[in-house]
Formats: C-alpha cells, sequence, structure tokens
C-alpha cells in the first residue's frame, strides 16, 4: 500500500490565515466587551481547560475535533502576547523570535558543528545547554504546577538526559517489586495509625514512580496509558448503566454480582 502523500499546504495562505487571526483579535480586543476585559490571569485556567480538551481529542484520534482545538489553544497564546504588548511588556514578534532563537541554539547538531546522530544525544546536548542558560539544577525547569504522574516522568526524563538512569530493564522492575513488598509491608496490618497511613502513603508514591520510570524505560506513556483505561472504563460503566436501565432496574438496587454480568458484557461490547 503505498503511503498517502502530504498535502501540499501554501506557506503564504498559512501567513494569510495567521494575519487573519490577529486583525480579528485586535477589532475583538476593542469592540467586544468580553475579550477587551481578559487578562493573563482570567485567561489562564481557560488555557488549561483547553489544553485538556485538545489532549482528550488526541486520545481519541479525533481529527476534526483536533483541528478546533489547536484552534482554541492557537488564540490564547496569540490572546497572551496582545495583552503584553498592550502593557508595553513584549509582543508576539519578539515571542516567536525569542523561540526561534533557542530552538537554533539548542540544536548545535542542525544549525552548528556538534555531532548527534542518536536521540539520546541530542537529550544530552539539550539538557547541557539549559545549564548554559543558568539552570542551576537539571530539574529546574520541571513547572512544580504539573500533574504529579506528568512531572514525575519529566523528572526522569531530565535525569536520564545527564546519565543518571539504569542500565537495563530488569534491574527497573526489580526496583518495582522491591517498592511492591515495601508498601504492602505498611498497608498488611491489622489496623493502621496516622502514622502507618503516612508511610503507606510515601510507599505507594514510590511503587508509582517506579512504575512510571518502568513504563518510560519500555518507551510507555503512563500518562496516556491511564488516560486510555479511564476512557474504557467510563465506555464501560456507561453500558452497565444503560444495560440496567433497560431491564429496568438501578444499579444502587443490584448486586456486584448482578452488576458483573453486565459488565462482563460491556467487555465484549467496548474498547
Amino acid at each position: 500500500m503505498e503511503t498517502p502523500a502530504v498535502p501540499a499546504y501554501s506557506r503564504q495562505a498559512q501567513l494569510a490565515a495567521f494575519n487573519r487571526l490577529l486583525d480579528i483579535l485586535d477589532d475583538l480586543r476593542e469592540k467586544c466587551p468580553w475579550d477587551r476585559k481578559q487578562t493573563m490571569e482570567s485567561l489562564r485556567h481557560l488555557t488549561i481547560e483547553e489544553t485538556y480538551e485538545l489532549s482528550e481529542a488526541i486520545l481519541t484520534q479525533d481529527m476534526p475535533e483536533i483541528k478546533k482545538e489547536l484552534g482554541d489553544v492557537l488564540l490564547h497564546l496569540v490572546f497572551y502576547a496582545k495583552i503584553a504588548a498592550e502593557q508595553g511588556e513584549f509582543d508576539l514578534a519578539e515571542v516567536l523570535n525569542a523561540q526561534c532563537d533557542k530552538l537554533v541554539f539548542r540544536h548545535p547538531h542542525i544549525y552548528g558543528d556538534t555531532k548527534a546522530d542518536t536521540e539520546e544525544e541530542v537529550k544530552k546536548n539539550w539538557e547541557s545547554l539549559k545549564l548554559k542558560e543558568g539552570n542551576k539544577s537539571v530539574l529546574a525547569g520541571v513547572p512544580s504546577s504539573l500533574p504529579s504522574m506528568v512531572k514525575a516522568m519529566r523528572i526522569q526524563e531530565k535525569a536520564r538526559g545527564v546519565g543518571f538512569d539504569w542500565d537495563e530493564p530488569s534491574k527497573v522492575w526489580e526496583k518495582v517489586e522491591e517498592e511492591i513488598a515495601e508498601f504492602k509491608a505498611e498497608f498488611d496490618k491489622p489496623h493502621l495509625s496516622p502514622q502507618d497511613k503516612a508511610k503507606a502513603t510515601d510507599e505507594l508514591g514510590d511503587v508509582f514512580f517506579s512504575l512510571i520510570n518502568f513504563a518510560r524505560f519500555l518507551e510507555l506513556n503512563p500518562e496516556e496509558a491511564l488516560a486510555k483505561t479511564n476512557q474504557k472504563f467510563i465506555h464501560r460503566f456507561q453500558y452497565l448503566e444503560q444495560a440496567a436501565a433497560a431491564q429496568g432496574k438501578k444499579l444502587s438496587e443490584m448486586t456486584l454480582a448482578q452488576m458483573d454480568v453486565y459488565w462482563n458484557e460491556a467487555k465484549t461490547k467496548t474498547s
């Protein structure tokens, strides 16, 4: 089977569309009460929401929805630059040029004489260059506000970038088993005191961290894996609700064994 040809999108058309967006935002900022009122702070939570919606569309491989959500995210980015320009801080051209300069600087194997033939070499160069930019730690660039699972992935990736990593998967899995055993030892008690629960919480965190590390070692994305499992559970549970309702039953009045019948049906009919 031949690979489908990539559409020949016009650079001129893309620039014209981007310019149109800038013109429309100028109009809205001047004439629309809602757009005129917005600040970086008021847009922040909306931007986070739009980013999650884009992530959801990517997971479901819904290309029309991806296109829509990309537009929403792009609008927010342009909006932030517009607000900064109004405050005399910077404009969109400065944002874009600063990004271009950073890309050139961090890709000396493309724009300079550095040699990097593998992805790992590129990552090591990248972290080394970021230290030269003023970061005191390779972990300094990990945002404190990231969701914990994503943050763990980024921490591990950055540590790997400077060579702090396991040599082989078997060693990583041994660490997973070790952490699970330590966690089990904490909760496998007749009664858990507040101190026991605190210790068990610590050990559970170690289990999650080691599992994320193992997934990273296998080049699996644990965030994506959990997101897909969440979706799968939602689809199956909604099937359970609908099937029970079709039989005139309420879940709250059913036994777990009765619900399991529909749940097993759902496993064969939903992904």
